[in-house]
C-alpha cells in the first residue's frame, strides 16, 4: 500500500507528514485504485449516481405494479365469468353460421311447402269442371 493525499480530487502519493500545504485527508490506496473526488464534483457524482439508482428503482417499481396490476384484473374478470374475445368472436362467427344455415332451410321449407299447394290448385280446376 501507499500513503496518498486527497487534494483538489487527485491522489498524490507522499509521505503524511512531509506534503507541504497537505490538508490532512489521507487515506491508504493500493495501486490501480481510482482517486475519490472531493467537493463539488463528489456531490455532482453522487447526486447523478443516487438519481441513476432511484430511475432504476423506479423501473423496476412501474414493472411490478404493471404485473400484479394485470393479475389482479385478470382474477377479477374470471371471477366475473366474462369471456376472452377469441371466444366471443369464434361463438360470433358459429352464430352468423348457424343463422345462414336457418335461412337456407326456411327458404327451402318454404319452396317445398308451396309445391304441393301449387299441385292442389292445380287439381282443384279439373275437379270443379
Amino acid at each position: 500500500m501507499q500513503n496518498a493525499c486527497i487534494r483538489k480530487g487527485e491522489a498524490l502519493p507522499h509521505s503524511h507528514e512531509a506534503a507541504p500545504g497537505c490538508k490532512g485527508l489521507r487515506r491508504d490506496f493500493q495501486k490501480g485504485d481510482i482517486a475519490v473526488t472531493t467537493g463539488t464534483n463528489r456531490i455532482m457524482d453522487e447526486f447523478a449516481k443516487m438519481m441513476t439508482d432511484a430511475a432504476g428503482a423506479a423501473q423496476g417499481v412501474k414493472k411490478e405494479i404493471e404485473t400484479a396490476f394485470a393479475s389482479q384484473a385478470e382474477r377479477w374478470l374470471n371471477s366475473m365469468d366474462v369471456v376472452r374475445r377469441e371466444e366471443f368472436e369464434a361463438v360470433r362467427e358459429m352464430a352468423i353460421k348457424a343463422r345462414e344455415e336457418n335461412e337456407a332451410l326456411k327458404a327451402r321449407i318454404e319452396a317445398l311447402e308451396a309445391k304441393p299447394a301449387r299441385a292442389a290448385k292445380a287439381d282443384k280446376p279439373s275437379q270443379q269442371s
